[in-house]
């Protein structure tokens, strides 16, 4: 069990998936992988979360009939979610049922979270929820989007967005990133690494990196950023800077910035200020009250600076993360 993290929820946290004619299997598998499976890693008595799959009919027949689903619940199963996901399919173009578009209205109408995948942000605009919000959606389909869409607030080029009750992910790997996203909102940093360890996926990429990230094949073998970010991950209390950066790999600032957009749609010191944060995040959930302690073994370098960084990225206060996500938490948790 990750240290810091000490009892569950009274009960699970419901999630409903809805899945409809041609919904695309790969989002439906993201859905039930980060919220339906057994997490032996994190040492609980009980699951956090409780995946119930519903559909309008109880047979589905998925994107190009490659699967179909049988058995599914009925679409009232979303009256008693805590979560709503919803999807994309590859039709966007095609107005959903009638009986989909009322399921998303009436979940967000009694406060429940929803989030869609890939282009099921279409479905969230159909049913009216996302006029005058932000949203993303795969960037193969932006322009579509925002001819069908034009009050939605499309930002075409980030991984995730996140409005607290509404939250869009651009493209199918990026469903995994808002997954471990709301784990870490949910359970704090340590809780969401050991999930992210059984996926074998990043931990934390930001929501606004850009979603579609130029991976061209290196002409070197030491054009992969990933010897220099372990080298990085293990020295964040150091005065790490991108010109020191620049100097392990062997290269010019100019263009480690440029590898770093290429390959990980972001800047070196965004990247490196996340990293901190997520490492000062790990050490208050691990019990350090000390905030200049904390500061100074993240790198963040001073309590004011962490506390204005941490208030940026989680938008709590490292007094209220701690009262959310410190050891003694969950004694406090019933809901």
């Amino acid at each position: 069990m990750p240290q810091g993290f000490s009892q569950p929820r009274l009960r699970p946290h419901r999630v409903a998936v809805i899945v409809d004619e041609g919904t695309n299997p790969f989002e439906v598998g993201v859905a039930t992988e980060l919220f339906g499976l057994p997490r032996p890693e994190l040492g609980l008595p009980g699951p956090l979360y409780e995946v119930t799959v519903c559909a309008p009919t109880p047979e589905v027949r998925l994107n190009h009939g490659f699967l179909t689903l049988t058995g599914v619940a009925g679409l009232e199963a979303v009256d008693e979610a805590d979560t709503l996901v919803v999807p994309g399919r590859p039709d966007n173009v095609v107005p959903r049922g009638d009986a989909v578009l009322e399921a998303v209205r009436r979940t967000h109408a009694r406060g429940a979270r929803v989030m869609s995948l890939c282009t099921g942000t279409f479905a969230l605009a159909e049913a009216g929820i996302l006029d005058g919000r932000r949203a993303t959606t795969h960037w193969l389909w932006s322009d579509t989007f925002r001819r069908l869409h034009p009050r939605v607030l499309l930002e075409p080029d980030v991984l995730f967005t996140d409005e607290g009750d509404i939250l869009t992910a651009a493209g199918s790997a990026a469903a995994l990133d808002l997954g471990l996203h709301i784990w870490r909102t949910d359970h704090g940093a340590e809780v969401a690494n050991a999930v992210s360890r059984r996926l074998v996926f990043a931990a934390h990429r930001d929501g606004g990196q850009r979603q579609f990230v130029e991976r061209p094949v290196p002409t070197t073998p030491d054009e992969s950023l990933g010897p220099l970010l372990a080298w990085a991950q293990e020295r964040l209390p150091e005065p790490l800077t991108v010109a020191g950066l620049a100097a392990r790999a062997a290269v010019s600032p100019a263009t480690l910035h440029r590898r770093f957009q290429a390959q990980l749609g972001t800047t070196p010191l965004a990247w490196l200020t996340g990293e901190r944060v997520a490492l000062a995040c790990r050490l208050i959930e691990r019990g350090e009250e000390r905030l200049d302690v904390v500061a100074a073994r993240s790198g963040l370098g001073t309590a004011a600076n962490l506390r204005s960084r941490l208030r940026r990225e989680t938008g709590l206060s490292p007094s209220a993360y701690r009262r959310r996500f410190g050891p003694l938490r969950g004694e406090a948790v019933s809901t």
